[in-house]
């Protein structure tokens, strides 16, 4: 070996050292990150390699359960900063560069990453980089175990169907009209319109696979229940889920929920979810605005008692509209119980143990009153 060799290999060797010491100093139970950063500080050769190490902890999450949008979300809520939810976008990037298939949904969560600041790594000292740096990874080791809801990149994927059905993008319009309207009449119509389609797409997907004898499963997917009133926008997601033949299990500590069922209805429950809930928001901001005209100061629990309702409410509608559509093809029933069967039989498997929680704040007379009358007014049954 030349001399050049083994002064090369000396170096690769000293930077691998030093982000061992950097990451076994910060990283264990009473971990010093100061100890950590001043190594790496110190010694800008080991820049590459702490980044390799990056990409390593983001992997051994997404093997662990986590998506992109799971990890960003764990991010914020253990109140990281900008800088780490940048640094965290970063590595979630050049991580899936190496895959040339990704697994279904991660497309969408990637595009919601947020875009890299200009000149960003660059104005932090080294010591506070690093600082950054190990308190991330710090949060991405101690990420537990939870369940998988799909394959991690590099697994064996289907393939995707290009573009999406024709009942899925008139939905969408009905929805995306149906927020941006101020006439709560035409948002009724519209919402009323766009449930009539979901209920009607889910019953020919059920009718399709039972033609082709189709061979596929009950899958799962997870979506975000973020602060504030998060209880009573699980309780909305979970609505939401029951009516459209799938179940939901909240995890209120990762600030998400896990939503079982066929790939069809999985997609119409998280269009819905979204839908409503920028509808519930619009309409409780209205609500509070009136009530403050009328000298009555807006509370907390008024939001919360609201949205409670709001979600009661709508999870009865959605539901009534599903079994409409449903009794007219009573010929399906068998077909339908089977499919409702196979959701129940997979979210016992994922989730064996669960327990119920109880909403509380919900004391608010007005604003019971309130987003009873809201969600009348969103009314979804044709």
């Amino acid at each position: 070996m030349s001399g050049s060799g083994s002064g090369s290999g000396t170096s690769g060797d000293s930077a691998v050292g030093t982000v061992e010491r950097a990451l076994a100093a910060a990283l264990h139970d009473g971990g010093d990150l100061d100890t950590g950063a001043s190594l790496l500080a110190a010694d800008p050769a080991a820049d590459a390699e702490l980044a390799l190490r990056g990409r390593e902890f983001v992997r051994r999450a997404w093997e662990r359960g986590w998506q992109p949008a799971d990890v960003l979300r764990m991010v914020v809520r253990e109140g990281l900063d900008a800088a780490h939810v940048q640094l965290t976008a970063r590595l979630v990037r050049a991580e899936t560069e190496r895959y040339e298939n990704l697994p279904p949904r991660w497309a969408a969560q990637l595009a919601e990453l947020p875009e890299e600041a200009a000149g960003a790594a660059g104005r932090a000292d080294r010591f506070s980089y690093a600082t950054t740096v190990l308190e991330l990874y710090r949060l991405l080791a101690r990420l537990p175990a939870i369940e998988p809801v799909g394959p991690v990149p590099g697994e064996s994927v289907g393939t995707p169907v290009a573009g999406e059905p024709r009942a899925l993008a008139r939905i969408r319009a009905l929805l995306a009209k149906a927020e941006r309207t101020g006439y709560p009449p035409e948002a009724e119509a519209l919402s009323a319109k766009a449930q009539e389609l979901m209920a009607r797409h889910s019953v020919d997907e059920a009718l399709l696979a039972s033609r082709t004898h189709a061979k596929d499963a009950p899958t799962a997917c997870r979506i975000g229940v973020d602060a504030p009133y998060e209880t009573a926008k699980a309780v909305l997601l979970d609505a939401v889920a029951g009516a459209n033949r799938c179940r939901a299990v909240w995890n209120s500590a990762f600030g998400f929920s896990t939503v079982v069922g066929f790939e069809p209805d999985l997609e119409v429950v998280e269009m819905l979810y979204t839908s409503l809930l920028v509808q519930a928001t619009a309409a409780m901001t209205r609500a509070e605005a009136e009530q403050r005209a009328g000298g009555r100061k807006r509370t907390k629990t008024f939001r919360q008692s609201f949205l409670a309702a709001y979600a009661h409410r709508i999870g009865d509608r959605l539901a009534r509209a599903t079994e409409e559509v449903t009794a007219e093809r009573a010929d399906l029933l068998p077909v339908l119980a089977a499919r409702d069967a196979a959701v129940t039989t997979r979210a016992e498997e994922l989730f064996p143990r669960t327990v119920s929680t109880r909403m509380r704040g919900v004391t608010d007379a007005a604003g019971w009153a309130e987003g009873t009358a809201a969600a009348r007014r969103a009314r979804l049954e044709g």
